[in-house]
């Protein structure tokens, strides 16, 4: 029984239960079964199968709690790891909706394989990705971007047949020799049919005001109030839900049960194409696919294939003697180069004031030859950096998403300041890295003519504009990793915070945006304080404040949180016993200390980026999880919590001992 304040939750109240009624008895989904029946489903579909995946790590690359709630109800047991991929690919460059919805969901997966090992620390057995799409009329229609969008794509379904397509990729990982990993991938599409009744308007936005639609792709939600929109569905239920689970245990079937010399066995290694974090479909390429099997059904069909994302395959050696990782390596220069020039000559700016430009337009704008313009732009499409696209006679040019977003320099999360300090700072360092190990020693005066000072009480460091330089670059980390960290624990219990060698308050802000009733002190060289004005943001924030200080010889300000982010790895052991000492004198018992770096794993062998720049050779170095809390204990503070952002640095919160309490 529901109560009904007006006439319009009314209609809705009525139409949802008068719409599960039906959902019940016409489609029978095991969506929708009870527990009893859904114990009896899960039997006959995954006891074959579940058994092979039983010990094995499975993930699921998504975070859409329908796809989450499908396979669970399937009695599967999975980690859920949101995929990083951004969905831009070109539409325009498949041939029909379900390859775009099988390119996305392959390469979910692959980005969430990849990045697991180095990020989390782990290797998964068995990554699952997945990508639904709306089409009518030969568009996709995807996910609403506002209520405007949600009405064109609703109109656009008021009346008419539709399909939903949902592309699944299943990332087979096999750790081989060394460091290197295998990667099979499964992938096939479901087709189901749907019509939706005539729409009138006020129903059109009856249901666009109930927020429902902006989430989903197509605009709608079949399983809740979007369902009184379906007159009728042909095909598989849940595929419009988001997953198609009867054909996903099907292919598991396949996988884990089929004798060696069957389809599901026999893989076309990809020879073409190395994969990337970015996809190769951006540049206009094709992945090749193999049928293996179709199953007498309109609009599903399965390809396997063996994906080579290390590098191309050699015509003269056997498989198991390429060494990917090495031919990898081998170019692994060569791009962040092409990063750091298409940065310095501000490409990414050019075409962020256009939507797109010719190849003899950025020539212009960048003052550079067409000739070399020409082969940065096509690198930079290689790497997915930027778009190429076919416009009547001649190319055009453009930004990708994540270049918009990272790579213009006016980005509000920009890495542009720190693209240049890479490029002016660390690329000479590294260029003399044989003299580095051979001395074990900075080789800042081999490459800049001057021993090694702090940036800010040097000489050399005159000049103000190369000051804001450095500061560009650690306001760039800040920015793109202050909400994930500031975010990371509840910080309720404190009122007041300070960060120390904060420079230009971009993570303190984040500190206040995140929690309303915290004030941070950002404590820093005097010069850093000066120079700050240079990138105070667009509003005032009185909940940040500047004090000048040497965080080694002057007193440091009262505060119930102490944030060090960025500056225990570059210190000497010695020195952080003084700048940590004088912290325990400073902190009453309950006090806090926010840690944020990179954080090796026990072994000291990932993430190597962390490896990587510790072969700078600064006097400081890089730490596991273990190592800062050994640190950290011997003055005084205890480890309460770890958290792995998933973004550039990771935190861990510290809590002052009572003396007492030993």
């Amino acid at each position: 029984m529901c109560v009904v304040d007006s006439a319009s939750s009314g209609f809705w109240s009525v139409s949802v239960l008068l719409f599960r009624e039906a959902q019940s008895v016409e489609w029978n989904s095991p969506f929708q079964t009870s527990g009893s029946d859904r114990k009896k489903w899960d039997n006959m579909l995954l006891n074959p199968v579940i058994s092979k995946l039983s010990g094995k790590l499975v993930v699921l690359a998504s975070a859409s709690p329908r796809r989450l709630e499908i396979l669970s109800n399937a009695g599967l047991r999975f980690e859920v790891v949101p995929s990083w991929f951004k969905e831009t690919l070109d539409k325009s460059l498949f041939k029909s909706p379900h390859e775009y919805a099988v390119e996305t969901a392959k390469q979910k997966a692959l980005e969430v394989a990849k990045r697991m090992p180095f990020k989390h620390l782990k290797t998964p057995d068995i990554v699952i990705g997945a990508d639904t799409v709306v089409t009518v009329d030969n568009l996709i229609l995807e996910k609403p971007t506002d209520k405007q969008d949600a009405y064109r794509m609703l109109s656009r379904l008021s009346g008419k047949e539709h399909s939903v397509f949902t592309g699944v990729a299943i990332v087979i990982c096999h750790d081989t020799s060394g460091t290197d990993t295998d990667y099979k991938v499964v992938d096939f599409y479901e087709e189901t049919k749907v019509k939706f009744a005539e729409l009138s308007e006020e129903m059109l936005w009856e249901y666009i005001n109930s927020g429902e639609p902006m989430d989903k792709a197509g605009g709608y939600g079949i399983q809740a109030l979007g369902g009184m929109l379906v007159e009728y569905v042909r095909g598989d239920f849940l595929n419009v839900v988001g997953f198609p689970l009867n054909h996903f245990c099907k292919q598991l079937g396949l996988i884990f049960n089929s004798p060696p010399e069957s389809p599901a066995h026999k893989i076309k290694r990809d020879s073409d194409k190395a994969w990337t974090l970015v996809n190769s479909l951006s540049e206009g390429g094709a992945n090749e696919e193999v049928k293996m099997l179709e199953n007498g059904r309109d609009g599903s069909r399965t390809s396997m294939q063996e994906k080579n994302v290390m590098g191309p395959e050699c015509a003269t050696c056997s498989r198991q003697d390429v060494p990917h990782s090495i031919i990898s390596l081998l170019d692994g220069f060569k791009a962040s180069k092409t990063l750091f020039t298409a940065s310095k000559l501000k490409v990414f700016d050019v075409l962020n004031s256009s939507e797109s430009l010719t190849l003899q337009e950025v020539a212009g704008q960048i003052n550079a030859s067409v000739l070399g313009t020409e082969r940065l732009l096509e690198a930079a499409v290689s790497l997915g950096l930027l778009e190429r696209v076919k416009q009547r006679d001649t190319s055009v040019y453009r930004n990708t998403e994540q270049a918009s977003r990272f790579l213009v320099s006016d980005s509000p999360v920009s890495l542009h300041g720190y693209i240049l300090h890479c490029n002016d700072m660390v690329w000479p360092l590294f260029s003399h890295l044989e003299n580095a190990v051979l001395e074990g020693t900075s080789q800042h005066e081999r490459a800049f003519g001057k021993k090694n000072e702090d940036v800010f009480q040097d000489a050399y460091y005159s000049k103000d504009e190369v000051k804001i330089r450095f500061m560009d670059a650690m306001h760039s980390i800040a920015r793109v990793t202050g909400n994930d960290v500031a975010t990371a624990f509840d910080l309720s219990p404190y009122k007041t915070a300070c960060d120390i060698g904060g420079c230009t308050g971009a993570m303190a802000y984040e500190f206040t945006k995140a929690h309303p009733g915290l004030s941070v002190i950002v404590f820093d060289l005097p010069q850093v304080i000066e120079m700050r004005r240079h990138f105070k943001p667009k509003e005032d924030d009185d909940g940040v404040s500047f004090v000048a200080g040497d965080f080694f010889k002057d007193d440091l300000p009262k505060a119930d949180l102490y944030i060090l982010a960025r500056i225990l790895h570059d210190w000497s052991d010695e020195k952080l016993h003084v700048l940590l000492s004088k912290l325990s004198k400073m902190c009453t018992p309950g006090c806090g200390l926010l840690v944020s770096e990179i954080f090796l794993d026990d072994e000291r062998k990932r993430p190597s980026r962390a490896l990587l720049q510790a072969l700078s050779m600064t006097e400081g170095k890089q730490r596991s999880t273990t190592e800062y809390s050994d640190l950290l204990e011997k003055h005084g503070f205890t480890l309460k919590h770890i958290k792995h952002t998933d973004n550039l640095l990771d935190a861990m919160l510290f809590v002052k001992e009572d003396p007492n309490d030993k």
